[in-house]
């Protein structure tokens, strides 16, 4: 029986403290919000106002502008040699699907007239019909426009070739004819 009394006052006056604890304790947090509210109003909002102010007017400094130029420098050192190697690798890789585009115009064109166009047609008789001899009989549009190589230059066409029917190539990546880059159409 004792020790239910002992219990019993126990959670009575666990029961006190935390009404006390609420009445009190909720003023007391509204009262601390209110001052700390107030505190920051008159000191913090000052020096916020003056660091706002200090760095509004400031400018980049030279030392700053460099740290940048040099970081820029350094990405596009990293970056470039990376691009434009791919894009040689593209132009190569473009110039050869044009070349087998062509090659495959000129075999229609041999099947369709019996022989390749001159070296003085040139491609060209693959758009236009040509007009100098020979005249080809069954002659047909066919490739849309004289194609040229990844470098934006005319292909070297010769017909007839030394060793073969025709010669068909690009000077490749130098813009040189008879250098080790260029691109045969016999060689794919």
């Amino acid at each position: 029986m004792e020790q239910e009394v002992t219990l019993w006052m126990w959670l009575m006056w666990l029961f006190k403290v935390l009404i006390l604890a609420a009445l009190v304790g909720i003023p007391f947090l509204v009262i601390v919000v209110l001052v700390s509210q107030g505190v920051y109003n008159r000191v913090f909002k000052k020096v916020e106002k003056k660091l706002e102010e200090k760095y509004q007017r400031r400018g980049f400094t030279l030392v700053e502008v460099l740290v940048v130029l040099i970081i820029l420098g350094l990405i596009a050192a990293l970056v470039v040699p990376r691009i434009t190697g791919r894009v040689d690798e593209a132009k190569v890789e473009t110039t050869k699907i044009q070349l087998k585009a062509i090659k495959d115009a000129l075999e229609q064109y041999k099947l369709d007239n019996g022989m390749y166009p001159t070296t003085e047609q040139g491609l060209k008789a693959l758009v236009e019909k040509p007009t100098t001899p020979p005249i080809p009989p069954r002659w047909k549009k066919y490739l849309d426009k004289v194609p040229k190589d990844g470098w934006d230059r005319d292909f070297i066409y010769i017909s007839p070739g030394g060793n073969r029917p025709y010669e068909l190539k690009s000077k490749g990546p130098d813009g040189e004819e008879g250098t080790e880059d260029d691109i045969d159409v016999w060689n794919l």
